[in-house]
């Protein structure tokens, strides 16, 4: 017998028991689309992990009451911190100010903006904060001008607008020096942002800032925490920067020397550390879920093969008495339960990589094709087809013609 007539018997086997091939195919499948499916998700946003967390601007790092990313601690603990005041955030921007360009921030969402009949839907994102703020950020202003330290000082109630909110309620309007409404405050335009696209599913063009002293006028400054943003003049000078912050940080906290810090401090290499800290721990979840449904999948592959063998031990009988030698039956059977467990692991990987790339569409990470783990599912896929189908194939090998002859 030749491969390819040992290939059409397997074939032809599974396909006279289509209803138990296809679960037992299933059931394989199953495992190899929660690893794959997962591995597609994680390699996409890997893909585009610098750009996706890049939410600081180069050189610049953050301090803030909660961290930036935690599974590991109870909220509560960080909510017992005391709130990084304004009074503490401004004393620190001045004790830096010659060291590195410092921004504080105030975030609050759901906010509607409306010009004349005109508005956005209540999802736009306000920010009150300084003259640094947008570069630290990354954003740039397309017209008009960025919010000054006058307008800080004075508390003026001025704005730059998003891209995105510019395009919605002032169509072909000149939006400078209009004035918008925002929580029942009126606010004069003084900029809009350069178009910055969407990061995660977020757009970051439905955005708007204010000086903070003046969010402080509308919304209060009880149990508010401010964001401290420190970029550094250049990545020589990180590393220092950062060490002289915390220092600067302790003394406007009045930590003593043996206190622990009360603040976080995070930048874009902490952020994409932390991502790849979870990525592992899902990736390893996944590989333990896929173990286990192998596993099963696996005995299912040896179960139907042994009820395989038992159901044609007259056809093994026959095919050996014409000739067929204990190595051609050998293969056959093993070729079916590697057949049986790569169907499944090819149908699994079609619907990882699917689903992946589908549930990676929603964070905006690019699509992809993981060669690497398709391959390797597959591997082991036949991997399982060969050790849970060797000792079926072995029994159908072994029987005995004659007795097989005589089965009934």
């Amino acid at each position: 017998m030749n491969l390819v007539e040992t290939l059409r018997l397997a074939l032809g086997a599974l396909q006279s028991n289509k209803l138990r091939s296809s679960l037992t195919m299933l059931g394989i499948a199953v495992g190899v689309f929660s690893v794959i499916g997962v591995m597609t998700v994680i390699s996409g946003l890997r893909g585009s992990i610098e750009s996706g967390l890049n939410v600081l601007g180069a050189n610049s790092f953050q301090f803030t009451k909660f961290p930036a990313i935690n599974f590991s601690d109870p909220r509560q603990r960080f909510a017992n911190r005391r709130d990084i005041d304004f009074g503490q955030a401004a004393r620190f921007k001045l004790l830096m100010s010659e060291t590195a360009a410092v921004s504080l921030a105030l975030n609050r969402s759901g906010i509607r903006v409306s010009y004349l009949d005109r508005r956005t839907n209540p999802n736009v994102r306000m920010t009150g904060t300084d003259e640094n703020f947008l570069s630290s950020r990354n954003f740039d202003v397309a017209a008009g001008r960025n919010i000054g330290p006058g307008d800080v000082e004075f508390g003026r109630a001025v704005a730059v607008i998003g891209n995105g909110i510019a395009e919605r309620i002032f169509l072909n309007e000149d939006p400078l020096g209009k004035a918008v409404r925002m929580d029942g405050q009126s606010y004069t335009v003084i900029g809009v942002l350069a178009a910055k696209g969407s990061s995660f599913g977020q757009s970051q063009d439905n955005f708007v800032v204010i000086p903070i002293t003046q969010f402080m006028e509308v919304y209060g400054r009880a149990r508010r925490s401010v964001g401290i943003n420190v970029q550094a003049v250049n990545q020589a000078e990180l590393v220092a920067t950062q060490e002289r912050a915390i220092g600067v940080m302790r003394l406007v906290r009045s930590l003593e020397p043996e206190d622990r810090n009360d603040f976080e401090v995070f930048s874009n290499e902490s952020l994409i550390e932390a991502f790849n800290n979870i990525a592992g721990v899902v990736a390893v979840g996944a590989f333990v879920i896929s173990a286990i449904a192998l596993l099963a999948s696996g005995v299912g592959v040896m179960n139907i093969m042994l009820v395989s063998v038992t159901e044609r031990t007259k056809e093994i009988g026959i095919r050996k008495s014409i000739g067929a030698k204990k190595r051609n039956i050998l293969n056959q059977f093993l070729i079916e339960a590697t057949l049986l467990s790569m169907m499944g692991g090819l149908a699994g990987i079609l619907f990882g990589v699917l689903g992946g790339n589908i549930a990676a569409t929603f964070f905006n990470a690019e699509m992809i094709f993981p060669w690497g783990w398709a391959i390797a599912g597959l591997l082991v896929c036949s991997a399982i087809g060969i050790g849970f189908g060797l000792y079926p194939a072995y029994k159908a090998a072994s029987l005995d013609p004659i007795e097989a002859l005589r089965y009934e």
